[in-house]
């Protein structure tokens, strides 16, 4: 695919257009005999993680596809694995437009879209239709409107509508567009959160005679200090993965840029050394005892290998796809052999 030439015009749009247009694109092309247009590629490089066998370590990150509308597409364009949602038990607009915007001089996007989603049930027909043989992994968060002392009961409905159909599932506490949302990320409300999903997720496998892995996706403004308690209390709860890491509140690396005061999470080239420095702690901090996912910054096959080198298993992709195409999903595969 030649991909720049699409970028050029897709960056004559409002992002969220481009971003809407482009998932029309995909889902009509997969549909048609256009999808031979998708093939990509991209190297065999296996990994095993989780107990799943992953045909290589570089995988769509969750928010381009919120609703699964696009699954087989993100499969032949390379990814190894397609992260769908984040997805909430009720449908939900989020929040008020515009609320995606561009900085190209810094490959960065700030975005406040506010887990906007057709709800759970959509997603699940989606998937249901797609028939995807391929890994996919689903994201949960909870409704905008449910209080944060009710946070669990909006995942525990995620997890069970979700948990049939998915290879994984994530549960995002860690977005900064969601007020409180980040709050579950600590003390007694994180322990809460896991031991619920934990019971719940032995009963699902007791249930369908099947265990789906359990991961947790953090935020990388995390405080330092913070970092190892975050990481001891999802190896002591047992959880199966983590993903490091969300979008930031920073600004470092896009000061005096048009967009750089808008609120919302800063995701991109700025966010590459934070991102890559929580995977770095976490490593330090699990010893092994549960895998890492690398998400954050990633526009490169030599980001893609340093965040290998700090300690990850896998890697995720959202905005470097944005600004090089399907060319990164090769690249970084590569680099990863």
């Amino acid at each position: 695919m030649f991909y720049y030439p699409i970028r050029t015009l897709l960056f004559q749009l409002d992002p969220e257009t481009a971003h809407c247009w482009t998932l029309q694109l995909l889902r009509s092309m997969a549909a048609l005999p256009l999808s031979g247009l998708l093939t990509s590629d991209v190297p065999s490089a296996p990994r095993q993680v989780m107990g799943i066998d992953f045909p290589n370590p570089v995988g769509l990150a969750a928010g381009l596809d919120k609703n699964g509308e696009c699954i087989g597409a993100w499969a032949a364009l390379g990814f190894g694995f397609v992260e769908i949602g984040t997805v909430t038990p009720r449908p939900q607009p989020g929040n008020p437009k515009p609320r995606m915007f561009r900085l190209p001089k810094a490959q960065a996007l700030i975005n406040r879209m506010g887990f906007n989603n057709k709800g759970v049930d959509y997603l699940v027909e989606q998937v249901r239709q797609a028939q995807f043989k391929g890994v996919l992994g689903i994201n949960i968060g909870k409704n905008a409107d449910t209080p944060v002392a009710q946070a669990v009961d909006d995942y525990l409905i995620g997890l069970r509508k979700v948990y049939p159909w998915a290879r994984y599932v994530t549960v995002n506490i860690s977005s900064p567009n969601t007020p409180g949302l980040r709050d579950l990320q600590y003390g007694a409300a994180l322990d809460q959160l896991l031991a619920a999903l934990k019971a719940e997720q032995q009963r699902l496998a007791d249930s369908y005679g099947r265990y789906i892995p359990l991961a947790v996706k953090i935020a990388p403004d995390i405080a330092d200090a913070d970092v190892p308690t975050v990481g001891r209390a999802l190896v002591r709860h047992g959880i199966d993965a983590v993903i490091a890491t969300n979008t930031t509140f920073s600004r470092a690396g896009v000061e005096g840029l048009p967009h750089a005061d808008e609120a919302g999470g800063l995701s991109g080239a700025p966010l590459r050394d934070r991102s890559t420095a929580v995977v770095r702690q976490l490593a330090e901090v699990v010893e092994g005892a549960l895998p890492i996912i690398a998400s954050g910054g990633i526009l490169s096959g030599a980001d893609a290998a340093a965040k290998i080198a700090a300690g990850a298993s896998l890697v995720q992709i959202y905005t470097g796809f944005i600004y090089r195409g399907p060319t990164l999903i090769r690249e970084a595969v590569k680099s990863l052999r």
